[in-house]
């Protein structure tokens, strides 16, 4: 809008003082959204030569907005004033500083950079597979000087290979193995897929959490970790939805089952306690869950298990 009235300015089809009317009613959202920041967990808006930058109030961290994407976490923060906060601190809860975590769909990074904000000494490895999303995953790294996230350009299943994702810039968040979305700009592409166990045994790596959001395909991905599982025992965090994981022909409670031959235990969080969960049915809200060893973690589900 703004470009076309200038358009319209130098082309004289509106005078110096129409074209003054005109503007300022554009620049009045300036000040609508000055209004309407200091409800929200936005404290500013960063206009520069090409960019919009948000920035979080409560973790400082910065975060480039895209254009087209409209489920961005800034964004959805600006709609609904904050965004998952209650997961991210019972995640922040049950994380120690210089925990090794597994970021598994790293998307722009808003995971990946709170926990690396928040836990200096920790090692976040971030898997993203889309190349677009991977290079702004990178630049919002970079934008915040992180120097303890790895990034990492594939995404986890329990094949190994290179397959199609289906992704679409105006929901990114929505980028899957599967075609879970029927939207007209979805796009096609080819990434490379590797199994966790091969990436933890190549790098040698001691796990101690692992976030799991992959639009679906989480027990693709944990069907390739049975090692780092049975071995290791992280704590997950992890996204079960139902009209997500139907496209891959399983159901979320397909997840518990698998995880509970590993000893694992089920649990929501509620006001910063565990509350345990043992089956997903119609008349689930929740979306996002927690899984702790039953004995390694004992002490930890003592502490915040809810009856």
């Amino acid at each position: 809008m703004l470009k076309e009235i200038q358009q319209q300015f130098k082309g004289g089809k509106l005078d110096k003082w129409q074209y003054i009317d005109a503007m300022y009613q554009q620049h009045q959202l300036l000040f609508e959204y000055a209004d309407l920041l200091p409800s929200t967990n936005i404290s500013s808006i960063k206009i520069e030569d090409g960019n919009v930058i948000m920035t979080f109030r409560d973790s400082g961290i910065k975060f480039l907005v895209n254009e087209g994407d409209k489920r961005l976490a800034p964004l959805d923060t600006l709609n609904f004033a904050t965004y998952e906060q209650e997961e991210l601190q019972m995640q922040f809860a049950l994380m120690q500083d210089g925990y090794n975590v597994l970021d598994i769909g790293g998307n722009y990074g808003w995971y990946a950079m709170h926990v690396a904000k928040r836990f200096p000494a920790s090692t976040i490895h971030s898997f993203e597979p889309i190349p677009f999303t991977y290079n702004q995953l990178n630049k919002n790294i970079a934008l915040n000087r992180l120097a303890n996230i790895f990034t990492h350009n594939i995404g986890l299943s329990e094949a190994t290979g290179s397959f199609d994702f289906y992704y679409d810039p105006k929901l990114s968040v929505n980028a899957s193995l599967a075609k879970v979305s029927e939207s007209e700009s979805l796009e096609k592409v080819v990434c490379k897929v590797e199994q966790l166990d091969a990436f933890v045994m190549q790098h040698q790596l001691k796990v101690d959490f692992v976030k799991c959001d992959v639009e679906g395909a989480e027990l693709l991905a944990f069907k390739g970790a049975e090692t780092t599982l049975q071995q290791q025992q992280p704590i997950i965090f992890t996204e079960m939805l139902r009209k997500w994981t139907a496209k891959f022909n399983y159901h979320p409670n397909d997840i518990i089952e698998y995880l509970k031959k590993f000893n694992y235990q089920c649990f929501v969080s509620h006001e910063l306690s565990l509350v345990p969960f043992n089956l997903v049915d119609e008349a689930t809200l929740e979306t996002n869950y927690f899984f702790l060893h039953k004995e390694k973690h004992s002490a930890i589900i003592q502490q915040f298990k809810k009856a």
